[in-house]
Order: C-alpha cells, then structure tokens, then sequence
C-alpha cells in the first residue's frame, strides 16, 4: 500500500486537537456565563460598590465560584476545562 493513500496523521491531529480546544473553550464560557448569570450579585442595584455589612457580603459570596486555574494552566494561557 503506497503512502499517498493514507491521509496525514499530523494534519487531522492539529484539527482534532483545534476542535477540542474550541469545545473546551466553549463548555468553559457557558459555564463562566451561567456562573455569572446566577450570582446574587447581578440582582443588586449598587453591585459595583463594596458591601455595607458582613451579611450583605456573605449573601454576595454565597453564589457558586469558579476555581482558580492551577498555575501550569495559567503558565500556558489555557482555561480550565473543569
């Protein structure tokens, strides 16, 4: 069997691995987005100004958070997939 009829491994590898870069970047703004949408933070009128009292911060804070990215993820640009 003559090489030309295989396609090239190297190629179809950089579009798989674009692919799966897109999806993860993708899964990783929807949850960010979904994340952002449900803090309770979005439904104050002064959300950009610090809170007045210890219950209106652990109320602001009681939302799901993100994880902070480990550092090799953030040495390499990439966004958590997690």
């Amino acid at each position: 069997m003559s090489q030309h009829n295989q396609p090239p491994s190297g190629a179809l590898h950089r579009l798989a691995r674009r692919v799966a870069d897109i999806v993860a970047e993708c899964h990783y703004a929807q949850r960010r987005m979904a994340a952002l949408h449900l803090s309770p933070d979005s439904y104050l009128m002064a959300s950009n100004g610090a809170p007045d009292t210890y219950a209106e911060f652990l109320f602001r804070t009681s939302g799901p958070l993100l994880h902070e990215p480990t550092a090799r993820l953030r040495s390499t640009g990439r966004h958590p997939v997690s």
